[in-house]
């Protein structure tokens, strides 16, 4: 729950400075956080279901 709570902070001040980056930078980063809570909700459902 704690990586959630960091991933939810990290893309707040990412949509607070999203007007100041490059579009490409921007992208970059949101497809990341987005890759990374994919992979936390796969882990917690697996561990959930053992």
């Amino acid at each position: 729950m704690l990586f959630l709570a960091a991933a939810l902070l990290v893309l707040g001040i990412l949509s607070g400075t999203v007007a100041h980056i490059p579009l490409t930078v921007s992208v970059f980063s949101a497809v990341a956080i987005c890759g990374w809570l994919l992979l936390f909700a796969v882990r917690e459902r697996h561990r959930r279901n053992r």
